[in-house]
């Protein structure tokens, strides 16, 4: 997948380069800076630094990668954190684009960066985190490349307390272990849709039932500026007979595509370019092309990251994966942290990728 945050040690890193999180003059320093120096063999790399001499806040310079199992090394100036009002975060997202410019000017098809800044330099690490994931996926917008965000401490990653909070309360709500949740869900998926007409209009449904039989339903307070519930759209509200007849009239007709017929067919009922969904879905290129192929065969975490670019509803999503042998389960941490960003409509790739690495699962795309 073209961007991955992984735990490891920036050292062991087999891409074309790795980035160093230097110093204005170039020297060994301690931290990410003088392991780098040492694994690269000090001497020879001081020697090559020496000769460029010293490089601007901001800015970015490349060396040989020497005994490093890479090409190259560039070294990246971020900024030493002081207020955070005195250009901080602008002076990092620069270190971060001036290095992928680099990188790109030769010709490097990977590279691995440390988080930037948040060592001895005292950056916040939640913050020197958006930053970077904001520089990349931008580069990435407009550019081929892997890119590796590697951490040495998995606690260098932190998800904000209420998305946590949020997350948490969720699992604990929905986890089962029985593993039984999906045939459940089917059965109960009409009558969730129903709730939800009933409490936009009772009154749409007098003549059909009473109010004590509507199931009642434990509701989550998802409450925050990132989290709104999303509001009912008015194509929901026609009968339940009606949208059974509509969701079976569509069924029978597209129960014989393939999950690339699928995919391509939704890439254009939502209106959006193929490129919008690759970029958008964490997924190269190339492997998008083999997508074409009707026999194609994603993994899950692919397909579920193609769900999320194409901005699927839970159902849609459930319907996608249906047609490449999976299916979502409430046994399944990984299946239930999706589950929360669909259903609140938050489809940022970077954000759901941040939090699957915070709860130690596998992340998506390809």
């Amino acid at each position: 997948m073209p961007f991955q945050i992984i735990h490891n040690d920036i050292t062991k890193m087999n891409t074309d380069a790795i980035v160093n999180a230097a110093n204005s003059y170039l020297q060994q320093g301690g931290g990410v800076c003088g392991a780098i120096f040492q694994a690269a063999g000090a001497e020879f790399l001081k020697k090559e630094c020496d000769e460029i001499g010293s490089c601007p806040i901001g800015h970015a310079v490349i060396t040989k990668g020497y005994q490093l199992p890479v090409k190259y090394i560039i070294h990246a100036v971020g900024p030493i954190w002081k207020s955070g009002d005195q250009g901080e975060d602008m002076l990092l997202a620069m270190a971060y684009r001036n290095s992928l410019e680099l990188a790109k000017e030769y010709h490097l098809t990977s590279v691995s960066f440390p988080l930037i800044s948040s060592g001895i330099y005292g950056y916040p690490k939640d913050e020197a985190l958006q930053i970077a994931i904001s520089a990349i996926s931008e580069f990435l917008l407009h550019n081929e490349m892997n890119i590796y965000l590697v951490v040495f401490d998995r606690k260098a990653i932190s998800l904000s307390e209420k998305l946590f909070t949020q997350i948490n309360h969720y699992i604990d709500t929905y986890y089962e272990d029985n593993g039984e949740y999906e045939d459940r869900n089917r059965l109960n998926r009409s009558s969730n849709e129903f709730d939800q007409i009933y409490d936009l209009n009772p009154n749409l449904f007098s003549d059909r039932v009473s109010k004590k039989t509507k199931r009642q339903r434990n509701k989550i307070d998802f409450e925050s500026d990132q989290f709104e519930e999303a509001p009912i759209e008015d194509a929901l509200c026609y009968s339940m007979q009606e949208s059974a007849t509509r969701c079976l009239e569509d069924v029978m007709k597209q129960i014989d595509e393939t999950f690339s017929e699928m995919l391509f067919r939704l890439i254009d009922e939502k209106g959006k370019a193929d490129v919008e969904v690759y970029k958008r879905a964490n997924i190269d290129r190339k492997l998008f092309s083999k997508m074409r192929n009707k026999e194609y065969q994603p993994k899950k975490s692919t397909a579920l990251a193609l769900a999320i670019a194409l901005e699927l509803s839970l159902d849609e999503t459930k319907d996608f994966l249906m047609k490449a042998g999976y299916t979502l389960s409430n046994s399944n941490r990984f299946d239930l942290i999706i589950r929360f960003f669909i259903e609140n409509k938050r489809f940022d790739m970077y954000v759901i990728n941040e939090t699957l690495f915070t709860y130690d699962q596998p992340l998506l795309g390809a």
